[in-house]
């Protein structure tokens, strides 16, 4: 009967206090409520059961993007794609394998996660190899939006922003190649909500959240570096930001997270150690992936005519056009990523306002605008280190590096719907009728836009998509011809080729890299470049490459077979060996 008297009397209590009754968890506001506790700062981060079935939702996703693009041969449209995969080959599968086969200039982290798969004859001449990195990679970024969304704005808005970034075509696409873009974008996305909930763990005095995230953060960075050079600039960014955090918290937390600080920051700083001592150590300059024969500055030598430069060089604010154009693009179908970019900037420019408030969640989560760090980073690069990029809307109207843009996709996505939930508080604040009105179908009509906006980038193929069409159509044509000759050799007859350019020939062909003798072995290579008839039963010798220039100096004991030239391609001569012996 006491029992009974009290909790009578606290439900009396709470009906004539109605301010302070506790909001049950899961509350949610009527959509368009323009009552009491609308706040769209007062948000709940996500659960874990939350984030799992929106992971389970990418993981669907990709699978069907998998199917369409497996189908139509799709997989192996980029040249990039079909290098990777081969760098995780030749790992295993070479006259001299082992972690000296990853090279000086691509980061070693997808070649690893592919190698579980790579052996697999079947499964790398399709592309399937790389596959499950990709496919995971982008549930767990649609997943990490979410979270991230979680932290900045109410639920329906936050599952708008992973809606639009989910339904990325260009960004599905990426998901079932062997391109970096979508373990990158996990990497990205992942460690921007933990560098988030770093900082306000550490300010909010919670020592072990606090140091949970840090190493969080420290292996994702360690990932980051070893995935895109952008990552090292994100890297230096989040360390920057936890190492301010930890200088503004009070003493007793900064000696308790001290020590995880340290860890943390021997995290950051072992990625590019360990890439300078790998360059060092096997190409024998700490440096090439910036200056040896396969980096970007020695490729824009190659490609460039004499004495001249794609147009952004030296120019950051052409670039940064470009760049913004290429990101508008990726992001929306036909000219609707002015909108989106626009809202996007606004929505910045919303949670930097924010930064100034008390609430120490709400200065927290200004570090989401850690996601716009590519612009800076691609402005410079293609500014200064030679990467140009070209789509079709600007002069010179066609593809290269468009893939590029996609870096910034998680921040249009997130502060697009920020902006979008601004807009409709604003409604929902004026005194007109209709405000309320529209603002309660805002949010389902963004939701039916994104939508929209997937179909329209699939009708009218997406960007991505286009350039590996367009950029592979005449290399896959003189693959296929090298291919077709390949399979006619034995298996147990070495094959002399420089495999730079055109390692798909061999891939195509499903032949073995450790019967071919190319310029993944250098020691074996170099030798042959001296006899190369000698040394290889078969000489196949690409125009301007090393092989073309050894059977040039040293054309003894060979008799040409085929000449095989396709459109936009230099031709290929078939050479047979009459000294060989096994």
């Amino acid at each position: 009967m006491v029992r009974s008297r009290v909790a009578s009397s606290e439900m009396t209590t709470r009906k004539e206090n109605p301010k302070t009754m506790t909001r049950p968890r899961g509350w949610k506001e009527r959509a368009g409520s323009g009552g009491p506790g609308y706040d769209p700062e007062k948000v709940q981060p996500a659960t874990r059961g939350e984030v799992y079935p929106l992971f389970a939702a990418g993981v669907v996703l990709a699978f069907f993007a998998l199917l369409v693009c497996y189908r139509r041969g799709y997989l192996l449209l980029y040249g990039d794609a079909v290098a990777h995969l081969a760098i995780a080959r030749r790992i295993l599968d070479a006259r001299y394998p082992g972690i000296a086969q990853l090279g000086g200039v691509w980061l070693p982290l997808p070649h690893l996660l592919m190698l579980p798969f790579i052996r697999n004859m079947t499964m790398w001449q399709t592309g399937l190899a790389a596959a499950p990195m990709s496919m995971v990679s982008y549930a767990m970024s649609v997943a990490g939006i979410w979270r991230l969304g979680r932290r900045l704005m109410r639920l329906r808005w936050a599952f708008a922003a992973t809606a639009f970034y989910a339904l990325n075509a260009n960004l599905l696409y990426l998901s079932t190649t062997a391109m970096t873009e979508a373990l990158f974008l996990m990497l990205l996305v992942w460690s921007v909500v933990a560098t988030m909930e770093g900082v306000a763990a550490l300010r909010a005095g919670r020592v072990g959240e606090a140091r949970g995230r840090m190493i969080f953060t420290g292996l994702l960075v360690l990932g980051m570096v070893f995935t895109r050079y952008d990552g090292w600039i994100v890297g230096a960014a989040e360390w920057v930001c936890l190492a301010w955090a930890m200088w503004q918290a009070n003493a007793e937390v900064r000696k308790k997270t001290l020590a995880v600080f340290v860890i943390f920051t021997v995290m950051c700083v072992a990625g590019p150690l360990a890439w300078f001592w790998y360059n060092q150590h096997f190409m024998h300059d700490w440096l090439d992936f910036m200056r040896g024969p396969y980096s970007a500055e020695a490729i824009d030598r190659k490609t460039s005519p004499m004495g001249q430069h794609y147009r952004e060089w030296h120019n950051p604010w052409r670039s940064l056009k470009f760049y913004m154009r290429c990101a508008q693009v990726d992001a929306a179908a036909w000219e609707t990523g002015w909108l989106v970019m626009a809202a996007a900037l606004y929505g910045a420019w919303i949670s930097w306002k924010r930064r100034a408030q008390a609430e120490v969640r709400a200065r927290a989560e200004s570090f989401a605008l850690l996601l716009w760090l590519p612009l800076p980073f691609y402005i410079y690069a293609v500014a200064y280190n030679s990467v140009p990029i070209f789509i079709p809307q600007l002069y010179p109207h066609s593809y290269y590096n468009a893939r590029y843009g996609m870096e910034l996709l998680p921040a249009l996505a997130v502060y697009a719907a920020l902006a979008a939930e601004r807009l409709e508080q604003w409604l929902c604040g004026e005194n007109m009728g209709w405000g309320k009105l529209v603002a309660r179908f805002l949010q389902p009509a963004v939701m039916l836009l994104c939508v929209a906006n997937c179909l329209a980038m699939m009708y009218e193929v997406p960007l991505v998509l286009k350039e590996g069409m367009v950029n592979s159509t005449t290399r896959v044509a003189l693959e296929k011809q090298i291919a077709s000759v390949l399979e006619t050799i034995p298996a147990n007859e070495p094959v002399m080729m420089a495999l730079g350019a055109h390692v798909g020939a061999v891939q195509t062909a499903g032949r073995t890299l450790v019967s071919m003798v190319s310029d993944n072995d250098s020691q074996s290579f170099d030798k042959a470049l001296a006899d190369p008839a000698g040394n290889a039963a078969v000489v196949i010798a690409i125009e301007g490459d090393a092989v073309a220039q050894a059977v040039a100096a040293h054309p003894q004991g060979l008799n040409e077979l085929y000449v095989m030239c396709t459109s936009g391609q230099p031709c290929a001569r078939v050479y047979q060996s009459t000294v060989w012996k096994p």
